[in-house]
């Protein structure tokens, strides 16, 4: 991962440690680095995606990285002569927008200076010219670090796991224990079966969500690039192109409760506390117009109280009820369509995902 930095490091260690006066951690900064890995890539074989890549970064001039369409005020900054080092990224950093008038970086920027520093100090491992400056104790090999990561994540009770019988269905592995399918069993469902004790204001979820979500889903949901719109799009599922939203479209609130709990944000899954989830969900509710109160707070209590405005144009799942299912029949395997398959639609204009799949080309209209 550090690309540069076992190659020069230890030519330059100790005129380093001599010099280098504050405390910045790359490890640290890798850290709060997954705050923008959403959007922008660094490192080994690293390409520009929704952002540009962010290799070799110091001593860049803003918006010229080849073949990433930026906004024209980060070409202009560029022009202007904005070259990027530890100044101008560390007032980019802070608030983006304050800096480049016009940029599509959508984060509302980093609160402390440690975490502004610390990343700095993370990029610049990655920098051919700045690595040999980066104070920071070997990292771990991948090995090492795999090994490190089992032990911290391995169930209190999986040595007293059963082991492998080789008996299951397929003949692999083993029943899981009652505290690994509990570790993975935290799905909620609409009548508010499974949710976690807890509560979060709106108030709370907006800067929660300006922090975690707004860098792809924009400040008020409106989305940036291709990323997900949350929010408006109220009366348009009759239209030729709808607009499917959480206030538009969702059924049930648990569905967006569950989903900001299990894989948000972006990059960064499972970070965010039950009460940070809570809260953010009121913001999503206050960005839809279905609460109106900044000061109202969504709990396990009344969550089941809340109602979408589309839930009662779906139905309830009837398959079990369908021919297939009800007699029992063995599924089609082979030639179950006539002709050749034909693909009909691919996922990029279906708009399931801002990028492009395995050449993870910029698809322009991303951020800065």
């Amino acid at each position: 991962m550090l690309k540069y930095l076992k190659a020069s490091l230890l030519t330059v260690a100790v005129a380093t440690l001599a010099t280098q006066a504050a405390a910045q951690d790359p490890a640290q900064g890798e850290k709060v680095f997954r705050k923008c890995a959403a959007c922008h890539s660094v490192g080994e074989g690293a390409k520009s995606r929704v952002g540009p890549h962010l290799n070799d970064l110091f001593g860049r001039k803003a918006g010229t990285v080849d073949g990433f369409k930026y906004s024209a005020a980060m070409v202009a900054a560029g022009e202007g002569g904005i070259v990027w080092d530890e100044r101008t990224l560390t007032q980019f950093l802070i608030k983006p927008r304050d800096l480049i008038k016009g940029t599509r970086m959508a984060f509302a920027g980093l609160r402390t200076s440690g975490d502004v520093a610390n990343v700095l100090e993370y990029l610049k491992t990655f920098d051919k010219d700045m690595a040999a400056s980066v104070e920071t104790a070997e990292a771990p090999t991948g090995e090492e670090k795999a090994v490190e990561v089992a032990k911290a994540d391995a169930p209190a009770l999986a040595a007293d796991a059963p082991l492998p019988d080789h008996d299951g269905v397929f003949g692999l592995g083993r029943v899981a224990t009652d505290d690994e399918i509990a570790a993975w069993d935290i799905d909620v469902r609409p009548d508010g079966t499974g949710l976690p004790v807890g509560r979060g204001t709106v108030a709370d979820g907006e800067v929660l969500y300006t922090d975690n979500c707004a860098v792809c889903h924009g400040d008020f949901g409106e989305a940036v690039g291709r990323w997900p719109v949350l929010a408006g799009g109220h009366d348009t599922l009759t239209d030729e192109r709808p607009e499917k939203t959480i206030g538009s479209y969702w059924p049930y609130l648990s569905t967006v409760y569950d989903y900001v709990r299990r894989a948000m944000p972006f990059g960064n899954a499972r970070s965010l506390s039950d009460d940070d989830v809570y809260a953010i969900t009121a913001y999503l509710l206050y960005l839809n117009d279905i609460v109106d109160d900044e000061n109202f707070e969504l709990s396990n209590e009344n969550f089941a109280e809340v109602r979408l405005p589309n839930e009662d144009n779906f139905i309830p799942d009837d398959r079990l009820k369908e021919p297939h299912y009800a007699d029992k029949k063995e599924a089609c395997m082979t030639d179950c369509k006539p002709g050749p398959v034909e693909i009909t639609m691919r996922a990029r204009v279906l708009d399931v995902t801002p990028e492009g799949g395995d050449d993870d080309e910029s698809v322009g209209g991303g951020i800065d």
